[in-house]
């Protein structure tokens, strides 16, 4: 499995302990940089950005806070399991390669801290005959994982390598095996995993630890794959496309959470453990009330009050929450978290722009929030979002973003904003329906709090797939339906014209939604709509959010899972007089003509306990 096409380094990292060079040549640009110029940009060219390899000993100096490491030792591997000879014995090259490095084989690791957060870290060596995996970087990484797993500390593994070592033969094969179980084990305990992808990551290690982590980050220009581009245009006889298996290559195409230059690696990882270690050790104290800003508005009325659609009618509300200046996912993240970073990748073979997440901090507490993102006001934006209709590859990031919140034990934050699902050819060949279905499974037994807030238009399936949550919010101009009003009119009246009668039949306003059970809560927007002032609308959705949360994180899982079942088992249950109705009882004011449209024979039985 190791690509013998990846040449051992560029120039070559300064050895350790030794000085700089008075002048280095880049290996990607192959200009002259300054030696401690070069230094002090942490082996990146100043001229092009390329980033130079590191030693396992300089990058632990480049993460770990001074003074804070203590190496860890795996149980002796066989040396030679094999009696391996090639052109020369196997036991020849180890002995050449541990005089060259000063390591034992091809990875360390030790327990230190990162920003003052405990971590244990793992990181390989491409020095060492390629940072192949065999017996002793297998038993490593192991250690390395159970000590995360005993202290109940994140595991960062920094990753450097040309694949399985070929002269330990199918014992080398079953590292991979080894050190995915060792993954395992730290999934079924809830405790954090960070891969950080270095140039090159091929072979057995992508196949297995590399790409097992929650969290994957890459430096630029890194290059990772099973087979190498070599090997490939031999075997296949293809020409790969330029910047094929780069860190931007597989940023689009889903496989990696972020690209992060080396300068900034110390405080993203810095950031990750803390969001792991709170969300294992309890949320961090809340800071001082601030002035609830659903005051400075004076008429506007507090979340969950009933605060009503405006009179101007239902179809006025319909065009105020597709108003293209309402502030996106992104932009309640920006404005309402500490520190938040974008997650991305279906892990499959895309990033669906449409759909965005990440992980910060609300009121000191982590969340995993994503929501649709339809880009704003610029229309060329908007079209690169997709108009916030997501593909199955966006759904399938929100599950992944799911599924790693349940494991660390973080409240979901969705924000619903959306057309649609995506309807294109593509979309269907891709598995659309089945993305959706698989969300709505996923969120019904997800054992930690979701929250869902329509934020604008809440569209269909798209929607919904977003929304199987314990409390459901909506905007106080958020339109919530099965179909939109056009495609509602265009199917029924035979005229899209009259969408704004559909509009009203169908009750898509946040009121209705209310007395309907559908949505527990209305959050209030400045005056004019959210659009008028993104600022305003954040802080007030931050505060409809802070009780909504605090008194979801009293239930436990259990809990949570049953009451949620629960609330959805009801919808469109038979009402009857004598049943408990939360919601105001639609047929009397029916029968007092407040209603144009016939009652339906049966309606929705709001769940208990709908509001916090």
């Amino acid at each position: 499995m190791a690509d013998d096409t990846i040449a051992e380094n560029d120039n070559g990292p300064v050895p350790d302990g030794a000085a700089p060079a008075e002048w280095v040549q880049c290996g990607h640009c192959a200009r002259l940089v300054y030696g401690k110029r070069f230094a002090r940009a942490l082996q990146v060219c100043p001229e092009c950005g390329g980033h130079a390899r590191l030693t396992a000993r300089e990058r632990l100096a480049q993460l770990a806070d001074p003074g804070s490491e203590a190496p860890l030792e795996a149980e002796a591997a066989e040396a030679d399991p094999l009696g391996f000879v090639d052109e020369r014995p196997y036991r020849g090259r180890l002995a050449e390669a541990r005089e060259r490095t000063g390591m034992a084989d091809a990875a360390l690791a030790v327990r230190a801290r990162v920003h003052g957060h405990p971590v244990v870290l793992a990181v390989m060596d491409f020095r060492f005959l390629g940072g192949s995996l065999g017996c002793a970087v297998g038993a490593l990484v192991e250690r390395a994982a159970h000590e995360s797993l005993r202290e109940g500390v994140p595991l960062v593994l920094v990753t450097a390598s040309g694949g399985a070592r070929m002269q330990e033969g199918a014992l080398s094969l079953m590292q991979m095996a080894k050190t995915a179980q060792a993954l395992a084990e730290l999934d079924e305990a809830g405790v954090l995993t960070v891969s950080v992808v270095t140039d090159p990551t091929y072979g057995g290690v992508a196949a297995s630890f590399a790409t097992l982590s929650d969290v994957i980050l890459i430096e630029p220009g890194a290059r990772m794959g099973f087979a190498g581009p070599r090997v490939i245009e031999q075997t296949t006889g293809e020409r790969l496309p330029d910047g094929f298996q780069t860190a931007e290559f597989l940023l689009a195409h889903g496989m990696v959470d972020a690209i992060v230059p080396r300068a900034e690696l110390r405080d993203m990882l810095g950031h990750l453990l803390r969001v792991g270690l709170t969300a294992r050790n309890g949320a961090e104290p809340l800071p001082p009330e601030t002035e609830d800003p659903c005051v400075v508005f004076g008429a506007m009325a507090t979340p969950g009050d009933g605060a009503a659609a405006p009179a101007s009618g239902v179809w006025d509300t319909v065009r105020m929450a597709r108003n293209p200046g309402r502030p996106t996912t992104l932009d309640y993240a920006g404005r309402m978290l500490d520190n938040f970073r974008e997650l991305h990748g279906d892990r499959i073979g895309a990033d669906c722009p449409a759909l965005v997440g990440g992980v910060g901090f609300l009121h000191g507490r982590p969340v995993m929030l994503m929501g649709h993102q339809k880009g704003g006001a610029d229309p060329a934006e908007r079209a690169r979002r997709l108009h916030g209709m997501a593909t199955p590859s966006g759904f399938r990031k929100s599950a992944r973003l799911m599924r790693l919140a349940a494991k660390l034990g973080l409240p979901v934050v969705t924000l619903v904003d959306t057309p649609g699902a995506n309807p294109g050819s593509d979309a269907e060949r891709g598995g659309q329906a089945v993305a959706i279905a698989e969300n709505l499974k996923l969120m019904s037994g997800l054992r930690v709090p979701i929250v869902a807030v329509v934020t604008g238009e809440g569209g269909s399936g798209g929607a919904l797939a977003l929304a199987v949550a314990d409390r459901v919010l909506i905007s106080e101009r958020g339109v919530y339906s099965v179909i939109s009003p056009e495609g509602c009119a265009a199917i029924l009246w035979k005229d899209p014209s009259a969408a704004p009668t559909a509009a009203a039949a169908l009750r898509i306003g946040a009121a209705e939604l209310r007395e309907l059970g559908v949505v527990d809560d209305i959050v209030p927007e400045p005056p004019g709509g959210a659009h008028t002032d993104p600022g305003a609308a954040a802080a007030l959705l931050a505060e409809a959010l802070r009780p909504t949360l605090a008194g979801l994180a009293e239930r436990s899982g259990e809990q949570l899972v049953r009451e949620r079942r629960r609330r959805f088992a009801r919808f469109g249950a038979a009402w009857t007089e004598a049943g408990p109705s939360p919601w105001r009882d639609l047929r009397a004011k029916r029968d007092r003509g407040r209603h144009s449209q016939p009652a339906a024979h049966t309606l929705v039985r709001a769940h208990e306990g709908a509001t916090t």
